[in-house]
């Protein structure tokens, strides 16, 4: 078969097979009278080869040695292509994510987008105070999209870059909540505790939403953040957990005002308290539990703490007893003031 119908039939044009022939690759195996190169069937089944290994990523010199050592094992070979495509395709992913970066902020010129393209740099830094810088004065005249800042917050490990990203966030508009939030599908429990503490900061029924149903995440950490965010936002679904934050600390400070405010709603007093008398049962041993659950008792409203706290004032744990017993002494005072007693 001659060059042109081979070039025809393979869809490799006749320049390549001249190319291939010239580098040894795949040479025909005969010539015509007039000298024309003539393929052989074995001819065209190597072409096929060839083009099959070309499709992998592989070079010219490479393929030749594939199919010509007899001892050429494609394993290692092939395990480079891999981390090469991996490598090439996590630079067009960010180079895409950049792009769409650039068109969410609508620029209306070139400068526009350099100037985009400067913030860019700057929150990809790893200077921690680059990009804190990049946060606070980003370049002049671009405001930062909330899906960039929304992406930043995911990954950011500085603490007082990710307090001014979340500033920002908040500040910002456009969906922020929506980007942030998809970060609570993630198996890195770190991202998961940085959505949480994100979205603490953003208003709207959306974060409200998403706040909640973290408080089913099985990192601890992750639901303490959530309730404490919505408790003070006014969602009693988050009462269990600040009982618990309570319990085990930190942040049980909070947690009891937070319920204490929560517990200005008389279908809920009740509830808070016998949690809370609940934990002082389950706890009865460990003074340390004891201590905090006072203090939250000190948080309710009125005088509904009083009978509990009368109690603990006669506890074994001489602390736990001096508090309790102020704090009795103040309730009464408060009473005997409502009854007009001297």
């Amino acid at each position: 078969m001659l060059i042109g119908e081979v070039a025809r039939r393979s869809g490799v044009s006749a320049r390549m097979l001249r190319h291939y022939d010239t580098l040894g690759l795949v040479r025909p195996t005969g010539r015509t009278v007039g000298g024309y190169r003539e393929y052989s069937p074995e001819d065209i089944r190597r072409i096929f080869h060839v083009e099959g290994l070309r499709s992998l990523g592989l070079s010219l010199s490479q393929i030749g040695r594939a199919l010509d050592e007899a001892g050429f094992t494609p394993s290692t070979l092939v395990g480079d292509l891999i981390r090469k495509t991996e490598e090439r395709l996590n630079r067009e992913q960010e180079l895409l994510e950049r792009l769409r970066t650039v068109d969410a902020a609508e620029p209306s010129g070139w400068q526009d987008v350099l100037r985009i393209v400067e913030l860019l740099h700057g929150l990809g830094s790893q200077s921690a105070a680059r990009r804190l810088q990049a946060v606070l004065a980003p370049a002049e005249g671009v405001s930062v999209p909330a899906e960039m800042l929304a992406e930043a917050v995911l990954t950011e490990s500085d603490p007082n870059v990710a307090g001014a990203l979340r500033w920002a966030l908040a500040r910002a508009g456009g969906d922020g909540v929506a980007s942030v939030a998809s970060g609570m599908a993630s198996e890195d429990v770190d991202v998961r505790r940085r959505v949480v503490l994100a979205l603490a900061e953003l208003p709207g029924d959306e974060a409200t939403v998403v706040l909640t149903d973290a408080l089913g995440d099985p990192d601890t950490t992750t639901r303490r953040h959530a309730a404490l965010a919505l408790g003070a936002r006014g969602v009693t679904q988050a009462v269990p957990e600040l009982v618990g934050t309570v319990l085990t600390g930190p942040n049980d400070v909070e947690a009891a005002e937070l319920l204490g405010t929560l517990a200005q709603d008389a279908k809920w007093a009740d509830r808070i308290m016998s949690a809370l008398v609940y934990g002082l049962t389950a706890h009865a041993a460990d003074s340390a539990v004891r201590m905090r659950l006072t203090q939250a008792l000190a948080e309710m409203p009125g005088t509904t703490a009083l009978d509990t706290l009368r109690q603990l004032s006669r506890d074994d744990d001489r602390a736990v007893a001096l508090i309790a017993s102020a704090l009795v002494e103040k309730l009464e005072k408060r009473l005997d003031d409502e009854l007009g007693q001297p």
